[in-house]
């Protein structure tokens, strides 16, 4: 498995440890427990590029966060410095995602159009802002961006195979 490999998806990211015995504290992206207690193989994949195989132990719930414990990594010594990296699952051993539901992964680099055929840029970010994520679109051109709510009423259509997402701009939306 390589961090490149489009067969990965990001599931989550290391916040901190839980104890001595070498538990990680997971922010995973979805909340899917049962996807990681079904995991076998991961990669944990740093900011600088660096990256580390992994095999997954055992996921469990402990007061509202997911704990991880990764097999071989049995002391806090051994996985202090994989804080701040990110997990990544292969799509094969993830649930395909319900209709109008997708993986992050997928939606970075759609180019976003308004339904009247406006090109607005790249989708090139995805925010959590708690009641619903939040796309960041870039014009290359311009310079400009769009902070676009990812909710029904503005997102018409998305097209992974043609990597386009069509939206209907709220009044105002586009003038931020």
């Amino acid at each position: 498995m390589t961090s490149t490999d489009s067969n990965l998806i990001a599931v989550g990211r290391i916040i901190g440890t839980h104890g001595i015995r070498g538990q990680l504290r997971l922010h995973s992206y979805s909340g899917n427990l049962e996807s990681l207690k079904a995991a076998e193989q991961a990669l944990l994949t740093g900011s600088d590029g660096n990256c580390c195989a992994v095999m997954i132990k055992k996921a469990a719930l402990h007061s509202g966060k997911i704990l991880l414990t990764l097999d071989g990594y049995d002391n806090i010594n051994l996985v202090s410095h994989l804080i701040g990296t990110e997990l990544l699952l292969p799509r094969t051993q993830l649930p395909e995602p319900a209709v109008d539901e997708y993986y992050w992964q997928d939606l970075i680099g759609l180019v976003v159009m308004t339904d009247s055929g406006e090109q607005l840029g790249t989708l090139t970010d995805i925010m959590e802002t708690g009641a619903n994520d939040v796309y960041l679109v870039h014009n290359h051109q311009t310079g400009r961006e769009y902070l676009l709510p990812a909710i029904a009423s503005v997102i018409s259509n998305v097209d992974l195979q043609a990597r386009q997402m069509i939206i209907t701009p709220l009044e105002g939306l586009l003038d931020l």
